[in-house]
Parts: C-alpha cells; structure tokens; sequence
C-alpha cells in the first residue's frame, strides 16, 4: 500500500517499537514525514531479539521521520510521564498513540507462574491504559487523534479461554480500553480502534514462542503496518471509532488485492496459520509455551 502523506509532520508515540509489529508501523509513518516516539525497553542489545530504540531511530530516520527514542517500560508511571513529556518538549503535542507493547504466555492456570500473571497483565492491560491516559491530554488538543491497540476482537467464546485465560484476560484489557475509550471519547475526536492480525505474523518475538519454521506460514510485519497506516490516515470526526480491525480486510477494503506480496514465502499463501482470537476459527489447540 503506497503512502500518501496524511500522516507528514503528526507525531506518533508508539510503545514497543524498536522492533516488530511496532518499528514496522514506525517506518511506515515516517516515509510521510512523521514524527515517531519509540517508547520501548530496549536501550542496550537483547541476547536474542535484534533491535534497541537507538538503532530503531537510525531507521526511522532514513526514512524520513525524525525519531525520539526514549527508554519506557509502560509499567512504570513514571517512566510513561517522563516519555510523554519529552515526545511534547520535542514535537509539540501527541497526534497518534500506537499500544503495541504486549506480553506473552500460553500456559493454562496450574502452570502460569503469579510473576508471568503480573508481567502479563502489567503490560498488556495496565501499560494501554496508562499510555492511554498521560497522552489523552495532547491527543483532545489534536486535529489528527488516533490511539490503536494492537490487540484483537472480544469474544466470550470458551475456546480462547480454556487453554491460556491468564494471556486471554491481560489481551482482552487492552481491547476493553478501545471498548470503554471509544465511547468515552466519541464526541471529542479521538478515534480509538483495534488492529489484529488475520494469520501469524513472523517476528523475533514469536520465532522464539513457536520456532522458526512458523514463518513459513506467517506474513511479514508489513501488513500489519500498511493495515495501520490506512486506519491512521482518517482525520476524526470522519475516522471510524470503537472498531476492532483485522489487517487482511482493511486493505481489501482500501483496493489491495495482492495479499501474497505479504507471505514470508509465497508459496505457502494458502497454507497461513490463522491467529488466535478469530470466529471462524472452528478448531484451536494453544501451544504449551511461554516468552
């Protein structure tokens, strides 16, 4: 999906960007020109996942945007607030705030240690709303206000909570703050949605949760930010509000026709795993695996 400059000169604070799902949407944002604060933990190299927030400046400079990269971990206040006070020192306000930040683990209740609970729900539930809240301030005052959750359609279906509730609950939080949120804020122009993918996505994060070899039956990043990019680039009042997106049907809704450009490899672009928390999904086994 080409850019078309609706989002030059906005400024996009965006937990987890340094790598992934987030440092995806990140460049593609800044090919318009935007402004990109990478709030992510990652400041000195991970053993086993690439990226830090400064090499993910570096990127995001390149390709055009001008990058604040600032050491967050979205469970600490205090952290976020320092954050968001250097994104407006810099830029001059908050236009977009992208919860991408999320945590891990698909182990039902007698193996999901309380630390693992806590961390989950630490990050995924109380990370979206924290971000949410401190930047809710600079994003009433502007013309462009977007906050997306990476997170995926409320269902009460049992099958999403028999095999891993403790992950279920912390990731149905960050939906319920688009739910809660977008009624909230529905008549003072901030459009608050939720993205969630159609088939895995290949990352570092979930080559190590599910092995390399799942990337032969994932799309690349790409999707999820070209999906992003078209969401953001409705100016509220007319952006829709309260949706929970799955990317696939967002760019067949907005003319992209060629899905496979997004298969890590294209030969299998039949044969995609479907992701977790989708209706027509009839069968579902979780894997007993942690991150």
């Amino acid at each position: 999906m080409l850019n078309n400059g609706a989002l030059k000169g906005k400024t996009l604070f965006i937990t987890g960007a340094s790598r992934g799902i987030g440092k995806a949407i990140a460049l593609k944002a800044a090919k318009d020109g935007a402004n990109i604060v990478i709030a992510a933990k990652t400041s000195d190299p991970h053993p086993k996942l690439p990226g830090t927030i400064y090499t993910a400046a570096e990127e995001i400079e390149k390709a055009g945007g001008k990058a604040l990269p600032c050491i967050v971990d979205v469970r600490d206040e205090q952290q976020v607030k320092a954050a968001v006070k250097a994104a407006v020192d810099k830029f001059g306000g908050i236009d977009i705030v992208i919860n991408n930040a999320s945590a891990i683990s698909l182990t039902p209740t007698m193996e999901t240690e309380m630390k693992r609970y806590d961390l989950m729900h630490n990050i995924n539930t109380r990370g979206t709303f924290l971000v949410s809240k401190e930047c809710l301030p600079y994003l009433l005052k502007s013309k462009h206000a977007h906050i997306l959750n990476i997170s995926p359609p409320l269902s009460m279906k049992p099958i999403w909570f028999g095999s891993h509730v403790a992950y279920t609950m912390a990731k149905y939080g960050m939906s319920m703050c688009v739910l809660g949120m977008a009624e909230e804020f529905k008549d003072q122009n901030v459009s608050v949605n939720a993205l969630w993918p159609q088939t895995a996505i290949q990352t570092a994060a979930i080559d190590m949760l599910n092995g390399p070899e799942a990337a032969q039956y994932s799309r690349k990043v790409d999707i999820m930010a070209d999906a992003a990019y078209a969401i953001l680039s409705q100016v509220p009042p007319k952006a829709p509000t309260g949706q929970f997106f799955i990317d696939e049907k967002v760019l067949l809704k907005a003319g992209v026709t060629d899905l496979k450009q997004y298969a890590v490899n294209p030969a299998n672009a039949d044969k995609l795993h479907l992701d977790f928390f989708l209706e027509d999904v009839e069968e579902y086994q979780a894997p007993k695996a942690k991150l």
